[in-house]
This record gives C-alpha cells, structure tokens and sequence, in this order.
C-alpha cells in the first residue's frame, strides 16, 4: 500500500500489518495533503545556520532581542534568495493566513522557545499583514507555556493559548483526528491531534529547541510538531525501551500537519547535551548561540544530532547511537547513564515518510556569522 494512502486510512480501518520492529498504526485523518505540503516545503536539504556570540550572555542567561532579529533576518533571507525579510515571510505566509507558532517550553523554566525569537516572528507575520488575532503561540501544557510569559514580549491581540490546563483534559483534541496503537498494553491507545492545528491554524511556524532526549536521541523539529500537537504520547517509552523511532515521524506526517508547518526556526542560543529535554542540571546546558532555519525538519534534525553529538564527543560522553544496556539505569547525573535506550534514527525515519531529507550528501548547510 502506497504510504501517503496509509496515513490517511479510514476509521473503520483495521490495524495495518508493519515491520518486524514497527508498531501497527491506524492512522485517521479526512484532510487531504495541500498541492505543496508544508514539509519538507520549498527548501527541502537546506539548512541555515546563523551563529553570534552577542546573542546571549549565558552568564546571566539575558538575550539581546536586536542580534536576534537580525539573526533571524539573516537566516531568512539566505534560506530564500529575497533581499528584504519582509519579502522573505511573504513566500510562506498570507495575510489571510491564521498562524501559530509552536514553541516548546517542556524544559521551562530552564530552557525553552526564547520570547525575543518568538516576539520577532509575530512581528514579522505581522508585517505581511496577518492581524495580531489571527497569530497563536501556542502548547500542550499550560503550567510550562504560562512560566515563560511570552504575553510580557507580544504585541496585544496575540492569542497565547494551552491544549491541556488541567493535565490528560481532551477537550480541546479532535476526536477525529487520531493515531492509534498499543505499544504496551495501555489502557488508552489513541493520540488525538489538538482541535486548534486541525479546526483553526491555516499555517504553522515551529520553533523547537536545540536539545537532547532521553528517548528520542534529540528532541528538534519532528519532536516539537508530534509530540507537541497530540495528545497521549509519553505512553511510547517504557523500561528502556522506546517507540519513538516511527511514533514521532507518523505523528509528523498526519494531515494536516504535514501540510501546514511551512517553517522551523530552531532556537539553539541554548542547549542540552545529555538529560533532556527537561534540562535539570545546570552542568549539562551549553550555549550554541546560534538558531537554525528551513522548511526540512529532517534536514534541520540531522544537524542538530551532529551538534549534540560533536558537544558529546567534547565531553567525554557516550554516542547518541549507543545502544548498550550498560548505560541505561536512573542516575543519569553521569553522562554515560541514560533512561532509555536513545532513538536519534527517528530522524532517519521520518524521511522514509516524506518529511524530508536526512543523507548527508543531499543537506545544503549554510552558515552565516554575525
């Protein structure tokens, strides 16, 4: 069966048969993909790299909201060959459009989608006419999105809005929009997709961190877009062992997802290299101070599992690909001790799916400093 007809099998669908190591997915979906799907969009293989060392002062954590912007204007013109950035967001964005940005603030209030980024890409969407109304920023959990207070750095009107104020509440998913799977004989075996991405957003800019996972080797754009927009998803890892390999690029690559996130700007003026994403020991979060553009999730991921591992490597630590039972185990204080057995392939496989490009020969990387 043709892939694409897969991922949008009907609900009276049975579970369909997969690989020896793949979970069977019944995935259901009435939207149809867009004529030019969001991802891997425009630009696919091509990453923009924009490094500055007066980004942020990681000794008082303070960013400086102007070398973003102009980092970000870089970044945008490079990626699109436009001269001005307002030319540049009009090749992604209308002023019909209703835009979210998806941030990730699940290391919050340590590491998270930084306010001076998201507050320059509501400025832009708003400079190719798209009304502060029709802009959210928005995230599953609402404890962690309220911490950052990203209302302090954003013109009035912007919506800032939560799936879950009151944690496993399904309200606000789409009952008819859903993955379904028993990885482990779960009770609830449905991840639904929020009602705001399939009821409202007509596009999404996705902002996720520059961080590692546990389970997932990195947690970058894929993670942010999965994860972040359905519901019931922590139920992929148990023990040491992990899902996360073909959960997080089929969540991706459901409609509309897939069609609708037209960017990702990945905000890497901070990281985490080893226990994340929830970066609770100050040891483990370094200062890239840099941020990454482009319509490929895949491509962005892989360059973002070259940069943990390259800070890994520096550090002494074990690989992200390291797959030795020795190093699982809960004190993951010592580097080389993780909770899972990590997933970084998931990148890898997400391309299987259509959502990018993840060989190495085919990744255009530009890098610009400022």
């Amino acid at each position: 069966m043709d892939r694409r007809i897969f991922l949008q099998v009907a609900a009276t669908a049975p579970l369909l048969a997969s690989p020896a190591d793949v979970p069977s997915y019944r995935v259901v979906s009435a939207y149809k993909p867009a004529a030019q799907p969001g991802m891997p969009g425009p630009y696919p293989g091509q990453v923009v790299r924009i490094h500055s060392e007066k980004s942020i002062d990681p000794a008082t954590e303070k960013v400086d909201p102007e070398v973003v912007r102009r980092m970000i204007d870089s970044g945008m013109k490079t990626l699109t060959g436009e001269s001005q950035p307002r030319d540049a967001w009009a090749r992604f964005i209308s002023p019909k459009d209703v835009v979210g940005i998806k941030v990730n603030c699940s290391g919050a209030p340590r590491i998270y989608s930084s306010p001076e980024i998201v507050a320059v890409i509501a400025e832009n969407l708003m400079a190719v006419g798209v009304p502060a109304t029709q802009i959210y920023v928005y995230e599953r959990f609402d404890n962690q999105l309220r911490s950052v207070n990203y209302g302090k750095y954003l013109p009035a009107g912007i919506h800032i809005y939560a799936a879950e104020t009151s944690r496993n509440s399904l309200i606000a998913y789409d009952p008819k929009v859903y993955v379904e799977t028993d990885f482990f004989g779960e009770e609830d075996t449905r991840s639904n997709l929020m009602r705001l991405v399939s009821e409202t957003l007509t596009k999404i800019v996705n902002v996720p961190n520059l961080k590692e996972h546990q389970a997932a080797g990195v947690t970058g754009c894929l993670k942010n877009i999965a994860y972040g927009n359905f519901s019931n998803v922590a139920r992929s890892h148990n023990g040491a062992k992990t899902n996360t390999k073909t959960f997080i690029g089929t969540l991706a690559a459901v409609e509309p997802v897939h069609s609708r996130v037209v960017l990702n700007i990945m905000d890497g003026l901070r990281g985490v290299w080893h226990a994340g994403p929830f970066s609770e020991m100050a040891k483990f979060r370094f200062y890239p101070k840099q941020i990454m553009i482009g319509t490929d999730p895949v491509a962005m991921d892989h360059t973002l599992i070259d940069v943990i591992e390259a800070k890994r490597k520096a550090e002494g630590a074990v690989s992200l690909w390291d797959r030795s039972m020795s190093h699982v185990g809960r004190d993951n204080s010592d580097p080389n001790i993780n909770h899972y057995i990590r997933e970084p392939g998931h990148v890898e496989y997400a391309s299987t799916l259509g959502l990018g490009i993840y060989d190495s020969a085919k990744i255009k990387l530009k890098v610009s400093e400022l």
